[in-house]
């Protein structure tokens, strides 16, 4: 059996006791044989751990034994990261590192009663964990021995996927969109009806999403109705309001979502102020007398009664207009139906087999192992022909080449147990029990979200690091690029789903069934501390729940309509010491309270989109231990705290800020040598780039967006040796200067590794710095975007040197006429795409075109939108 939450608990715990920084202070300290103690009585609970997972669902009084034992590893990953908060802020105190300065410091200045405090809390929990141990012989426990896995990933490694539906994912479902567009289309389904219902049926897991998308996206579709709008209801959504805001917001965004996600929040956000009338109002404006498509996706409610009310709010289309409507609920397609349903059934065996063989092996390999493909047919016979079961099974077992594995997953004895929702959830609970146990930990962690959530990948991987369930490999890999690979895994089991790739962001969301199985998950692995996600707007609600908490370790807002206040703020930090993240998104008060600093365990904390705070406290550069900070959209806030440098753990920082300079003295943000993400957004008064930027070596992305003053960066860039994003967008002033000197040795000294290039709405730019074309980037830069510089005039001659160069895209640059004679020489592009750039497009018409010589070799070209096939061969 794969190893649980607990094991991974205990794992998590087990490792921090043996980090060689924690051992020094703790040998300072005086209290080392304490930390010997409790690492001894934690190694020998978790050998115990395996066996005791196994044998808990015969016996209670087991499960209770576990509760016991995770509640006691909680406790004492908070008395850890106490040694791990106190070690922060002696760093802090005395400069330097803490190798040196630990044992002159410990040994003259700390108090006695802070070393007894920890010595005295080891001692009491090696004292619960040796209680816990004792009774493994009342339940005939056995020890195994722990084989630490940390190379998973490293062998497993997936690539994402890049769109929310690709076409040659779906398998056996042509037939079915030809009908349902046959019947969109005028030829077939005449326009009798103002507006016709088409419902979609069938059961959790069979498709009905993903084919309602083929269809939404399908090109005839797309041409025939003047807007298209998509939906998810979900079982929460019941109120016709709810509903009509939801409808708006599709409206709003366009048909491929033209809202950037900040954008798509304050919409939402302000949607919420309005009366039913005012809603009413602004979605006959937004259809008026236009041909519409509307996708209604996961709806459950069959009330004939809200039906026929938001059935007339939609009447004010042009005829023609269609709504498709997915639901496993017959009683709801019959209700709202104006079309005969179109009932989805299991797919046919041999697609079935098709697809498990596309998710469990690379191209063509399948052919090299018959035996597993063998076992694998009849493994896709249990799955009953519903094809996110299928597909979770054949990530599963994907690069998984012995043929025992297999068998383990086609004789599971989960397949003779009773089944639920016709056969899905035992594929999925299967596929769960063989993940990881730190991937159980974050999949478990995302059933606090909603349904329907769309999960951002940098803020989910940050929120798994606050809560600690992303642990240094001994790869030296960085904890991001973890938590990504965690991801990719997730989704290649099919656990995630929908993936759209942004290149700074990707999103994704849960398949409802999945969600099911995280919650369901989470009330038998995590029942010890809460991840709170509160949908509740009303404050004294927000309060009274809080109060009947504890042990409360995240407080998330996923939708950014909390009307928090100082006494929220206050509340959170006088009861819960322990607490990893707090999100105070677009919540509503002048001054957060100095109470802040007492929450020293916070990793996580977002007070971005408040747009009245003026002032940080000074207590803030007190939490030693925070990893993410985003103040970003604080758009009164008038400076930085002047100690922002002691945040010396700071991961992910994200600005805005009035001032007009960046503090010259004291602990600024060159002190932030662990940051790998930076953000400065809305600074409208900055001119420069702080001192010391080359202090952040670490640094992976820099994005600097809508900061109208700034002029350039400084130089020192380019040698960032960790960067490999930069985007700059909507700076007015903003201007690439190249330094000046000896051009060849310069340019040799450059270390920067850049990957993506982003500049977007920089009107003063005229040419690419010549760092990114000739230095090492040019040899590391896979994606370049260039959109909205209307003064651009021209690729350098040289782009050639960008010979790992995989996406080029040149957007609204209306002065370039003409591509370098280098593109033809770039022999790994895979996609190009112009757009809005007249003599360019014109020179590269197919064919016909002065340039097209240079780009006929690339295997996806797109012009002014339309996608351009290549003749040429690559």
């Amino acid at each position: 059996m794969a190893e649980s939450v607990a094991f991974d608990l205990a794992s998590q715990v087990v490792g921090k006791l043996g980090s060689l920084a924690l051992q020094k202070v703790a040998l300072a300290w005086g209290v080392d044989s304490d930390l010997d103690d409790l690492k001894d009585a934690l190694s020998a609970i978790q050998a115990l751990i395996l066996d005791a997972e196994e044998q808990k669902s015969n016996n209670r009084q087991i499960t209770d034994w576990l509760r016991k034992l995770k509640k006691a590893l909680y406790e004492a990953e908070d008395v850890l990261d106490d040694f791990e908060y106190e070690a922060l802020r002696r760093k802090v105190a005395k400069g330097g590192s803490i190798t040196k300065q630990v044992h002159s410091f410990f040994s003259t200045s700390n108090p006695l009663s802070f070393r007894f405090k920890m010595g005295r809390k080891m001692m009491n929990l090696k004292e619960r964990l040796d209680k816990i141990a004792a009774d493994k012989s009342k339940f005939n426990l056995t020890e195994r021995a722990v084989v630490v896995d940390t190379t998973h990933l490293v062998h497993r490694k997936r690539e994402m996927t890049h769109s929310y539906v690709d076409a040659s994912n779906i398998i056996g479902r042509d037939h079915d969109k030809e009908n349902i567009v046959s019947i969109l289309m005028p030829s077939i389904s005449g326009e009798q009806e103002n507006v016709s219902v088409i419902p979609i049926i069938g059961i959790g897991g069979m498709g009905k999403t993903a084919l309602a998308k083929l269809v939404y996206n399908d090109g005839r579709v797309v041409k025939h109705f003047d807007k298209r709008m998509w939906v998810c209801v979900s079982d929460e959504d019941n109120e016709i309001e709810t509903l009509t805001k939801k409808i708006l917001i599709s409206a709003t965004m366009g048909g491929t979502g033209t809202l950037s996600m900040d954008q798509f929040q304050n919409l939402r956000f302000s949607l919420a102020e309005f009366s039913m009338d005012e809603l009413q109002t602004q979605l006959r404006n937004a259809l008026d007398d236009k041909r519409y498509l509307l996708v209604l996706d996961d709806v459950w409610n069959s009330d004939r009664e809200k039906w026929l009310k938001l059935k007339e709010l939609l009447m004010g289309g042009a005829g023609g207009s269609k709504i498709v409507v997915t639901t496993r609920k017959k009683s709801v397609a019959s209700v709202m139906g104006t079309f005969p349903a179109q009932e989805l059934k299991g797919l046919p065996h041999e697609d079935c087999q098709s697809l498990f063989l596309k998710c469990a092996f690379k191209d063509g390999q399948g052919k090299q192992y018959p035996n597993l493909v063998k076992i694998g047919n009849q493994i896709v016979k249990k799955c009953g022909g519903v094809p996110l079961a299928v597909r979770s099974l054949g990530g599963l077992l994907y690069s998984k080449l012995e043929e025992r594995d297999w068998e383990l997953v086609r004789d599971n004895e989960i397949w003779t147990l009773e089944e639920k929702d016709d056969g899905i959830l035992p594929a999925l609970k299967l596929s769960y029990d063989e993940l990881p146990s730190h991937l159980k930990s974050c999949f478990v962690f995302c059933s606090m979200f909603p349904k329907d959530y769309e999960f951002n990948n940098l803020v989910l991987i940050r929120l798994w690091m606050a809560r600690g369930l992303i642990q240094p490999s001994s790869h030296n890999q960085e904890l991001e690029d973890i938590g990504n690979q965690c991801i990719i895994e997730l989704c290649s089991r099919s656990f995630f789903q929908d993936v759209q790739d942004e290149k700074v962001f990707v999103w994704f969301k849960m398949h409802d069934l999945v969600h099911d199985l995280a919650l369901s998950m989470k009330k038998i692995e995590s029942k010890e501390v809460e991840d709170a996600s509160i949908t509740d707007n009303v404050p004294e609600q927000i309060l009274a729940l809080l109060q009947k908490k504890n042990n409360i370790r995240t407080i998330w807002f996923p939708y950014r309509r909390i009307r928090a206040t100082a006494e929220y703020v206050g509340t959170c930090s006088s009861r819960f010491k322990y607490m990893r993240v707090l999100d105070l998104r677009a919540t509503y008060f002048e001054e957060l309270p100095s109470s802040i600093g007492n929450m020293k365990h916070l990793r996580f904390l977002d007070i971005s989109g408040n747009k009245m705070i003026k002032k940080l406290p000074a207590s803030i550069c007190k939490l030693y231990l925070l990893q993410t900070l985003s103040f970003k959209e604080c758009t009164e806030l008038e400076e930085l705290p002047r100690d922002m440098g002691n945040l010396i753990n700071l991961r992910c920082l994200e600005i805005t800020t009035k001032q007009r300079a960046w503090p010259r003295k004291g602990n600024g943000l060159a002190c932030l040598t662990s940051l790998c993400w930076l953000l400065i957004e809305e600074c409208n008064h900055v001119e420069f780039m702080f001192e010391g930027l080359q202090n952040l070596t670490a640094l992976r992305s820099l994005v600097i967006t809508n900061c109208p003053s700034l002029v350039s960066l400084p130089p020192i860039v380019k040698h960032l040796p960790a960067l490999e994003a930069l985007m700059i967008s909507d700076c007015e002033m903003f201007n690439f200067m190249d330094e000046d000197g000896d051009e060849e040795n310069d340019i040799q000294g450059i270390s920067c590794r850049l990957r993506s290039l982003m500049i977007m709405d920089l009107p003063k730019l005229e040419a690419l710095p010549r760092w990114i074309i000739q230095g090492l980037a040019a040899s590391t830069l896979h994606h370049l975007r260039i959109t909205s510089c209307h003064k651009f005039k021209a690729l350098p001659e040289s782009l050639e040197n960008l010979t790992s160069l995989l996406k080029l895209k040149i957007h609204d640059c209306p002065k370039l006429s003409t591509l370098s004679g280098g593109v033809h020489r770039l022999t790994t592009l895979k996609v190009l795409s112009i757009n809005a750039c007249p003599e360019l497009s014109k020179r590269c018409k197919p064919e016909i075109g002065e340039d097209w010589h240079k780009i006929a070799h690339v295997p996806e070209i797109y012009i002014d939108g339309e996608a351009i096939k290549s003749t040429t061969n690559n």
